[in-house]
């Protein structure tokens, strides 16, 4: 019985190793984040600093490989706010380093292709010991229902485009996640760019709210509270307008919503 503890023992210690070394700070992609993500409209937005960036492609390829040696079972063990980082974070550098094989030659995240070529459906990115595309990483997992239900993600994951919710200037982790996805949706709210109160007082907002292929499904579904568009809306109302009584129209869900068309070009700093 001894021998087989001990056999067990020393099975479990790479396991354990390889699991507190881990950053679950996620410094490298937050030194890269803070060094180059260019923040703007009082930080209500961001561009990349694609150019910078380049320059620094060795460490993100550092960053990138020590999040491809993470195993699945790894991951399973992990809490759930860790796991959400992670993709998030997973998410974001590998859309980076994407754009970065056609910098300086690229103006959209489209120019990669939307039928041959889709950089959203390219196997590219090496996860969990095989390869998985940006809408693996987001729909079938980040959004997986059950997975993790939070709406505000879709203010965290960066599409690297103008109409994008911005990129955050720092790594997300797992023990600050839900703050900071709350002030990723607060800076979103207070951009008056892409969600606000018209002067008829009707909502003008984000593409992303819209109905499927978008996500404005995502805020009914009773996750973190909201079961309605407008019940979502009239949390933030102080944000969409200054206008008292369009936020009180807002409030009392009365509202009607338009959807703004998106900006898909791309989030450069030297746009």
């Amino acid at each position: 019985m001894k021998k087989l503890l001990l056999a067990f023992l020393l099975m479990a210690i790479p396991l354990i190793s390889t699991a507190q070394s881990f950053d679950h700070d996620h410094k490298a992609w937050s030194a890269l984040l803070k060094k180059h993500v260019v923040l703007i409209d009082g930080g209500k937005a961001s561009q990349l600093n694609y150019a910078g960036l380049m320059k620094d492609q060795a460490a993100m390829k550092s960053y990138l490989d020590t999040l491809a040696k993470v195993s699945d079972a790894e991951f399973k063990g992990w809490n759930k706010n860790q796991q959400l980082a992670f993709l998030i974070n997973a998410y974001n550098a590998s859309m980076a380093a994407k754009i970065l094989t056609r910098y300086p030659n690229i103006k959209s995240v489209w120019d990669f292709g939307k039928l041959f070529g889709n950089p959203f459906k390219d196997d590219f990115i090496p996860l969990f010991a095989r390869k998985l595309s940006l809408d693996n990483v987001e729909h079938d997992t980040i959004r997986a229902p059950g997975a993790y239900d939070d709406p505000r993600i879709h203010f965290a994951v960066n599409c690297a485009s103008v109409g994008c919710p911005m990129l955050r200037e720092e790594a997300f982790v797992g023990e600050r996640i839900d703050a900071q996805l709350e002030e990723q949706t607060v800076r979103f709210l207070s951009d008056r760019s892409r969600n606000r109160a018209a002067a008829d007082g009707k909502l003008e907002v984000s593409k992303i709210f819209d109905a499927p292929p978008w996500y404005g499904n995502d805020f009914r579904k009773g996750h973190k509270g909201f079961s309605t568009l407008e019940g979502f809306f009239a949390k933030y109302a102080n944000l969409l307008t200054d206008n008292a009584e369009h936020q009180k129209m807002i409030r009392a869900g009365k509202a009607e919503i338009r959807h703004l068309d998106y900006d898909w070009r791309l989030n450069d700093s030297r746009r």
